[in-house]
C-alpha cells in the first residue's frame, strides 16, 4: 500500500468512526486515538482547545503527558493559532520559543482546526521522536481531515 493509499484508508476509517457525532470533544478523542494507533513515529497525538483570548489548554490527546496551557505566543501549537496555519517542524529545537512537554520530541506537526465560522477554536499536535518525520503528505492529510470534519 502506499502513503497515499494509507493515509486516504486512515481518512476513510476517521470519518467512518465519527460518522453522525456531533460533539466536538467526542470526536477529537476519536481522531486522537485513532492516528496515534494507526501512523508508526506518531509518538503524541492530541489537541489543544482555544478555551480564553490567546490561551490553548489541553484536550483529548494520545501519549505521554502534554502540558497543560500553551499561550498563543508561546511554541508550535501558540503560533499554529496565532497565525491561523499549519506549523511543520523539522527540528523542535531550532524553533523559537518551543515548549519541550516532553524532551523526546524532535519533530512537530500542528494543523489549526476552523469552526464554519472560519475561527480557529483548537490546534491539532502531532510530535515524533524522529527529526523531520513529517512530510507534506501528512500535512495535506491532516489538514483536508480537520476541514471536512468540522467545517462540515
Amino acid at each position: 500500500m502506499t502513503d497515499t493509499e494509507f493515509l486516504d484508508d486512515l481518512k476513510s476509517r476517521c470519518l467512518a468512526l465519527i460518522d453522525g457525532e456531533d460533539d466536538a470533544i467526542a470526536i477529537m478523542a476519536t481522531l486522537a486515538g485513532e492516528l496515534y494507533h494507526s501512523v508508526e513515529g506518531f509518538d503524541w497525538v492530541g489537541f489543544y482547545r482555544v478555551t480564553a483570548p490567546q490561551m490553548l489548554k489541553i484536550g483529548p490527546y494520545q501519549g505521554g503527558h502534554g502540558c497543560l496551557q500553551i499561550p498563543f505566543d508561546r511554541g508550535v501549537c501558540g503560533a499554529a493559532a496565532r497565525q491561523a496555519q499549519t506549523q511543520l517542524v523539522d527540528d523542535v529545537d531550532a524553533f523559537p520559543g518551543h515548549i519541550a512537554c516532553a524532551s523526546s520530541t524532535r519533530s512537530e506537526l500542528v494543523v489549526p482546526c476552523f469552526n464554519r465560522q472560519g475561527e480557529v477554536f483548537a490546534v491539532l499536535d502531532i510530535d515524533s521522536d524522529q527529526p523531520a518525520f513529517f512530510t507534506k503528505a501528512h500535512q495535506d492529510f491532516c489538514e483536508d481531515l480537520l476541514a471536512t470534519v468540522f467545517s462540515r
